[in-house]
Formats: structure tokens, C-alpha cells, sequence
């Protein structure tokens, strides 16, 4: 369960299970430059949230504060030029597939966030009730919910299109953080139905283009690494496409006694976490197994 908090014109998402967890409403996109009052602030706010997390920037290796912390990790791509990129960081096999999206006709620009993207993008979440092996929580959303969710920090937001005969066939979503130091692809995604013509490796060269017109030193996928799990199809195309791991700090602050101790004993990380990798493997082709018979039975996509 998830609620929010506004304290000190900060506003918090806080995940509700065994602690009452705070972090950032934006949280890997909105960054702290002094931590110190926004911590004094929910400590005196009585909101009852246990724990507190946020993360540095990816340009923030080194732990600046002296609260507990584990290590995290972004998908980090470092952008001086585009052509820098193009020629030297990007896999030969991707740039092909980023010509070929050209080759078939997708054209690729930033557009506006208007009401002719937030149907492209509806049409783009209900073409499957699954992706990657797993139920898509985004199937089937009405135009305002899609609108609500996609439109999102639009002050600091680019959004790219990918188009294929006037019709958004892919989509991503660029968020700039107040230092324009990075930019996080908060979302990106692309119809299946057009895969043949590599819409996504053609997002990320124009996410690419983007930033460096705009001088932002780096590019973020997300994270590289997903708890236990060091590898799999995605972070291995974030690899193809130039991106690296990069370890940063993600601090823990306990804000009730209650907070400290589930620190301690490892309360603020998800069951799924703590499995062995090859059991969470099990688990998730146990899962796509499940959602293909259930989804194809029901005529959808599997």
C-alpha cells in the first residue's frame, strides 16, 4: 500500500509494509542537496514513517553523509557528443538496428505532451496484458489515468516519439533533474507489434541526441542490477547500448525506534530479495509461465 506526504514543500511516497517507508516523490529522478532538513523535518512531522531512503546522483559516487547507507546502482551512460557516442560507446549490432528503424520509415522527434501522445501512449499500454514475462500493470488504463501517469514533472520532462506513418508506434520519457546533470529515461517502451523495426534502440539514440543538445553529462536506464539478479535480456541491452553500472549510496535514516531496528534485521527489503538467484529464476518462469497459458486462453497476447 501506498500513500503520500507533503513536509516542508517536500512531497514523500511511502510504502506501507512491515516499516513505513519515506522516500522522494520521484524518488531516482529528485534529488537531495542537503538531506539535513528534510530529515529534521520528518522527524518532527509525527507522520509516523520508520525509515527514510533516498539516493545520491549518479555523479555522486563517494557517500556524503554519515547516515546508514547500502550501496545501490544505476545504468549509467556518460555523454559528451552524440556523434562521441555513435561511433565509439554504441555496439556495432545496435547501431545497425538504430539504422534500420530509419531504413523502415520511423521517424523520431520530441513532441509535446498533448493529448494526441497521451493516446498514442494508451494505445501503446493496451496492446498486451503481459510484458516481459509478467503482467503489465498498465493494460487497459483510461486516457486520464494514462494522463496522470505519464504526466508526471512535466516542468523538467522531454518526451520522444517514435513514429511510423503518423502513428506512434514507441515513446520515452525524459526526466532532467534541477543540476541537469542527469536525465532518467522514467519511461520508454515501444508497440510489439512493430519490433521488427527496432522502434527502442532508435528511442535511446534520440534520448542520446537529446542530452547532449541539452549538455546533460549523463543518460540514465534505471538501475543495471535488480536485487540478486546480476543479469538478464535488459541489462544486457542497456550494455549494448553503452550504459554501465554505477555504484552510488542509498541511505537508510531510522526515524523511530521501531525504524532502527527493522534496519537492523533487515526489514526494509522485499521478501523476494533475500531468496537465492536461482530460486527467484525458478519463480519468475514459474510466473511467465502462468500469465502465457492465462493470458492466450483468454485470446490475449502471450
Amino acid at each position: 500500500m501506498t500513500s503520500t506526504l507533503s513536509v516542508c514543500g517536500v512531497k514523500f511516497s511511502i510504502e506501507d509494509r512491515l516499516l513505513r517507508v519515506a522516500s522522494l516523490d520521484g524518488d531516482k529522478y529528485i534529488f537531495l542537496d542537503d538531506a539535513q532538513p528534510v530529515v529534521e523535518g520528518l522527524r518532527s512531522s509525527r507522520s509516523g514513517v520508520d525509515l527514510f531512503t533516498f539516493i545520491q546522483r549518479v555523479s555522486e559516487t563517494t557517500p556524503k553523509y554519515s547516515y546508514p547507507m547500502e550501496w545501490d546502482n544505476f545504468a549509467a551512460l556518460r555523454i559528451t557528443t552524440f556523434d562521441d557516442w555513435w561511433s565509439h560507446e554504441l555496439k556495432p549490432k545496435r547501431r545497425n538496428a538504430a539504422r534500420q528503424a530509419e531504413k523502415k520509415g520511423v521517424t523520431l522527434c520530441e513532441t509535446p505532451f498533448d493529448n494526441a501522445l497521451v493516446e498514442g501512449i494508451r494505445r501503446i499500454y493496451s496492446e498486451s496484458p503481459i510484458r516481459q514475462g509478467k503482467r503489465f500493470p498498465h493494460y487497459g488504463k483510461s486516457f486520464e489515468d494514462v494522463r496522470g501517469y505519464a504526466g508526471t514533472f512535466l516542468d523538467r520532462s522531454v518526451f520522444i516519439g517514435a513514429f511510423f506513418n503518423e502513428t506512434l508506434i514507441g515513446f520515452a520519457k525524459l526526466t532532467i533533474d534541477h543540476t541537469n546533470i542527469q536525465a532518467g529515461l522514467m519511461h520508454i517502451m515501444s508497440m510489439l507489434e512493430h519490433r521488427d523495426k527496432s522502434p527502442t534502440n532508435a528511442l535511446i539514440a534520440q534520448a542520446v541526441r537529446s542530452c547532449a543538445d541539452r549538455r546533460v553529462p549523463f543518460l540514465v536506464y534505471s538501475k543495471f542490477a535488480y536485487g540478486r539478479k546480476q543479469s538478464d535480456s535488459l541489462s544486457d541491452f542497456k550494455r549494448y547500448m553503452g550504459f554501465q553500472r554505477v555504484n552510488v549510496p542509498r541511505y537508510y535514516v531510522p526515524l523511530t525506534a521501531m525504524g532502527a531496528f527493522g534496519f537492523r534485521m533487515g526489514l526494509h527489503r522485499r521478501l523476494i530479495d533475500r531468496l537465492p538467484e536461482p530460486v527467484i529464476a525458478m519463480l519468475r518462469e514459474v510466473r511467465a509461465g502462468f500469465y502465457r497459458r492465462r493470458f492466450q486462453s483468454n485470446g490475449g497476447e502471450g
